[in-house]
């Protein structure tokens, strides 16, 4: 079968309700806007024991500062909202980039009719979905038990309020600034609120605060305060958590209007944030917000599909376009400042927050890279300024440093960042390089900064199992992080000892490769690998998962690997070993489950675990070993099986974007297996054509029209009207503009060969 670069998308229409497995193809004449294809409630049937998604539906503009979202769980809880609960707590500002890492800063306001109720569990009231209408610039909901409607719509940092009351005397807003710390404030005279949260969940400066301000457009006939349990008439409050109460008098149908705004730096900040609805109605705002949305969204354009793939589609790309969010203002100058959630200081300069690098190094930021440079090289600047404040990179910040999964990946971050975008994004790549070479040198004041157990990384080649847990984990990423740091210093010429130090330490994965079991395997520093040896064992030597998941974490050097297991056949065999083993896993060293393995057991896809990262690129790396056809097959199940429009959409955690961005690559027909290298390795696209529409205004279209379900498979393929061959695409080939033509079938041709230069990009083959 010939290789085949390409790219694919098509035109997707709007839809208002979601259909689980809609087969009629949409034509591109019933086409709306893109935004109206996004489902917020895709992945929202979540819990603690099984994760659909883990994700709450995200009222915001593309990487906004402030999110809203109804609350449904109690005040702390990080399943903020979930699909099968019937009653709504609140509307609350959120900055929660999961569940797993909880909120920080968060304050909901609530309506509520009859007599008054301030306590959560008292002011609570059933809705239906029936009654819901969730869009990304846009929610509304029918409040049953206070015959309230509420409506948001948000821009960066503000939002605007629209309820619509009854008749009554006794119409309230409660505005509850959580526990652990909290203000309020109520100016009557203003028709005004003024408050502040310091609830958080970690990664912030002992000054930490989200200060807030809401401005009614009606005069206020009662008003109130409470700490706690305790109601009281003082118009100002500090307390462990404190909240007000404000009351109106309302004709049938009345609607009540609110601005609402936030600053980490102060409240004089937050009403110059304030700004940003203060002139503008509900519905401008509204719009302005979905126009926002569709001016991202429309960047690709997908064709030729059914309701439900165009659904799935654009509904993950949202997703991709939330995280890592703004964390910075606009001064009374109209200059980019930030209150530092490293210092607890309020600089200039750009910052973002909300992610981990342990998952969205994979696809994420290469989606980025490829279609949003410009959001990216703001994002650099503000790891430069992250780098300066607190001394090193974040490898997950929410919103400063935290101390959760493994790896050295700000290395692929900000390499791949300046291999793709280059010197003229005019962001501080020096500094950056700098930050990169120090922590890839140094352990960091917490496990999950720089890297634990380097000393004996440099040392021996690999993190020893009885130095630190999850070290054959630690061991495989640290090497494709130094293969990373190797690419940026070619780059950026520095010397050629330098240069390669990390290439040589690029291939200390090979270190812990066991030939026994072709497997990976944790070591001793002994130098003798750990016993006994369970290739299903979950975690000790891995992070959440086991051998057969993370064996293929050779992202940079997959030829190293094949000639490590014996070769292409013997190579491909242990690929399919992944799906021909049964879903069993043994939880001996977790001592019970962790949600990664039922969601694992109960896809029915043997040991493949898409709903975590560590196997995501796994189902590509057919190609390397000459049998595309089956990374084309595999791709295909994926796309079907793992993920759909519903609220129980997704296969495990969404996690920041990268979950859905794996979607999105893999929908258009290719991925980017090794961040920090000029390849998307080839997988075959989803939908009957594709548009890109690039930052720099050229085009890359994708088209593949006799694509369909059983014609999943590429039979030939052109670039630029001249045959293509080779398993991978050029990252400047596309971004120079172009057109690929693929003829699919539903036959794989198992017969061919491949040139060396038609495989993927690894670092054994490089000349």
């Amino acid at each position: 079968m010939r290789k085949i670069a390409a790219l694919f998308f098509f035109a997707l229409a709007p839809v208002t309700t979601v259909f689980a497995q809609q087969a009629v193809v949409v034509k591109s004449a019933d086409a709306k806007t893109p935004v109206d294809w996004v489902n917020p409630l895709m992945g929202t049937d979540s819990r603690h024991e099984l994760s659909n998604g883990n994700v709450y539906p995200a009222i915001a503009r593309p990487w906004g500062m402030n999110f809203w979202t109804p609350q449904t769980g109690k005040m702390g809880d990080g399943w903020a909202y979930t699909y099968t609960s019937n009653q709504i707590k609140g509307f609350k500002q959120t900055h929660q980039p999961s569940p797993w890492m909880n909120d920080y800063g968060q304050f909901s306001i609530m309506p509520v009719t009859g007599s008054l109720k301030f306590k959560e569990d008292e002011r609570q009231s059933w809705f239906s979905h029936k009654a819901e209408e969730a869009t990304p610039y846009y929610y509304k909901v029918y409040l049953a038990e206070h015959n309230v409607t509420t409506e948001i719509t948000p821009t960066e940092r503000a939002a605007r309020f629209r309820f619509t009351f009854p008749e009554t005397d006794q119409a309230y807003v409660v505005i509850d600034a959580f526990d652990n710390g909290s203000y309020i404030k109520v100016i009557p005279g203003e028709n005004k609120i003024i408050g502040y949260s310091t609830k958080n969940s970690g990664g912030v400066p002992a000054n930490f605060k989200n200060y807030f301000v809401i401005v009614f457009d009606t005069p206020f006939t009662s008003t109130a305060t409470f700490n706690g349990d305790n109601l009281g008439n003082q118009p100002e409050l500090t307390g462990n958590h404190a909240g007000a109460v404000i009351g109106f008098k309302t004709k049938p149908g009345e609607k009540v209007n609110a601005i609402v705004a936030s600053s980490f730096i102060s409240h004089e900040q937050a009403e110059r944030n304030l700004n940003e609805v203060k002139a503008l109605s509900f519905d401008k705002v509204k719009q302005q917000g979905k126009d926002a949305w569709n001016n991202n969204l429309i960047r690709i354009v997908p064709e030729g599909g059914t309701a439900a793939q165009n659904t799935t589609f654009y509904s993950c790309l949202c997703r991709s376009l939330l995280f890592p969010r703004m964390f910075y203002e606009y001064d009374a100058n109209g200059s980019a400042v930030h209150y530092s959630p490293y210092n607890g200081k309020v600089l200039p300069g750009y910052m973002y927050t909300d992610t981990g690098f342990w998952d969205t190094f994979r696809s994420l930021f290469p989606l980025l890279n490829l279609m949003y440079p410009e959001v990216n090289a703001k994002m650099q600047e503000g790891l430069v300024n992250a780098y300066k404040e607190s001394g090193w990179l974040p490898e997950w910040a929410s919103p400063g440093l935290r101390d959760i999964m493994i790896g050295n990946n700000s290395a692929s971050i900000v390499s791949d960042a300046y291999l793709k975008l280059g010197s003229k994004a005019g962001y501080d790549i020096n500094t950056l390089y700098e930050a990169v070479l120090h922590g890839a040198n140094n352990a960091g004041p917490l496990k999950a900064v720089g890297r634990v157990g380097v000393n004996k990384y440099n040392k021996l080649g690999y993190v020893p199992y009885d130095v630190v847990n999850e070290s054959a984990a630690r061991t495989l990423e640290y090497a494709y992080d130094d293969f990373a740091i190797y690419q940026l210093a070619k780059a950026l010429k520095r010397p050629k000892k330098e240069i390669e130090l990390y290439k040589k330490r690029s291939l200390n994965y090979k270190n812990i490769f066991d030939p026994q079991h072709n497997l990976m395997r944790g070591k001793m520093s002994s130098g003798k690998f750990m016993e006994p040896f369970d290739p299903i064992r979950w975690g000790e030597g891995f992070t959440e998962g086991n051998s057969w998941h993370y064996s293929w974490s050779v992202f940079h050097d997959v030829q190293g690997l094949i000639n490590l297991m014996g070769g292409k056949e013997v190579f491909a065999k242990q690929l399919d070993s992944v799906f021909k083993l049964p879903p069993v896993f043994n939880n001996s060293f977790n001592g019970g489950f962790i949600h990664e393995m039922r969601e694992m057991q109960v896809a029915n896809m043997g040991q493949y675990a898409h709903g975590n990262q560590p196997i995501q690129h796994m189902i590509y790396l057919y190609n390397h070993a000459g049998k595309p056809w089956r990374a084309q097959y595999w791709v295909r199940e994926s796309l079907n099986r793992l993920y759909n429009p519903r609220a129980d959409g997704y296969c495990g955690d969404e996690d920041n974007g990268q979950t859905s961005a794996w979607y999105v690559f893999s929908a258009m027909g290719f991925y980017p297996v090794t961040p920090a290298t000029n390849q998307y390795v080839m997988g075959a696209p989803l939908f009957k054509k594709v548009t890109l529409k690039l930052h720099n205004g050229k085009q890359v279209i994708i088209n593949a029209p006799d694509n369909s379900d059983a014609n999943r498979y590429i039979k030939s393929a052109a670039f630029n009207g001249k045959a293509y061959t080779k398993l991978w695409l050029s990252h400047n080939d596309l971004t120079n503009g172009a057109v690929i033509d693929f003829k699919m079938t539903d036959t794989p041709d198992t017969t061919r060969e491949f040139d060396t230069e038609d495989l993927p990009y690894s670092l054994t083959n490089e000349k």
